[in-house]
């Protein structure tokens, strides 16, 4: 299910970092401080990364 503008405002910071997922790899990274990030995870060559 993909990610809401609501869900994104009222995500709120939390005693670890943690993931929101939208799909297919994309999700936002909430942190500690209340920053909100976009990262996409993929593979290359069989290895998974994270950007």
């Amino acid at each position: 299910m993909p990610l809401t503008d609501t869900a994104l405002r009222n995500a709120k910071p939390r005693d670890r970092d943690y993931k929101m997922f939208d799909g297919n790899g994309l999700h936002v990274l909430v942190t500690r401080s209340g920053s909100k990030l976009w990262r996409m995870k993929y593979r290359y060559r069989g290895t998974a990364h994270e950007s």
